[in-house]
C-alpha cells in the first residue's frame, strides 16, 4: 500500500460529489430530459423561496440514478427499473428471495 493510498480518507460512493452537469451527462437521454425539467423548476422555485433544499435534494436522488445508470449501462438501468415495476405490480420475487419474516428470523432478529 503506498502512502499515498494509506493517507487518504474514507472513499465516498461514485458521484457522491457530482456536479449537476457530471450527473446529467451521465444519465440515460430519458433520464436526462426529466432532470433538466425537474431542475429548471426547482431552480425556479428556489430563485423565488431562496431556499435550495429541494435542489440539494434533488440532485442526490439523481446522484444516485447516474452512479446506477453509469454500473449498468442505460439498457441495464431500464430493465433494472421494468423488473422492479414488474415485480411491484405482481408481488412476485426474485428468484433466491425470501419473506422479510423469514430473513428476519434467519438472521435472529425480533418480530
Amino acid at each position: 500500500m503506498s502512502a499515498e493510498a494509506s493517507s487518504s480518507g474514507p472513499v465516498s460512493p461514485p458521484f457522491a460529489d457530482a456536479s449537476p452537469a457530471q450527473v446529467r451527462a451521465a444519465l440515460s437521454a430519458e433520464d436526462a430530459a426529466a432532470f433538466d425539467r425537474q431542475w429548471r423548476r426547482l431552480m425556479a422555485r428556489a430563485t423565488e423561496s431562496l431556499d435550495l433544499a429541494e435542489v440539494h435534494q434533488a440532485l442526490e436522488d439523481w446522484r444516485r440514478v447516474a452512479w446506477l445508470t453509469s454500473e449498468l449501462g442505460p439498457e441495464g438501468y431500464r430493465r433494472m427499473l421494468a423488473t422492479a415495476e414488474e415485480r411491484l405490480r405482481t408481488g412476485e420475487r426474485a428468484e433466491g428471495a425470501v419473506p422479510w419474516n423469514r430473513l428476519k428470523a434467519e438472521l435472529g432478529l425480533a418480530e
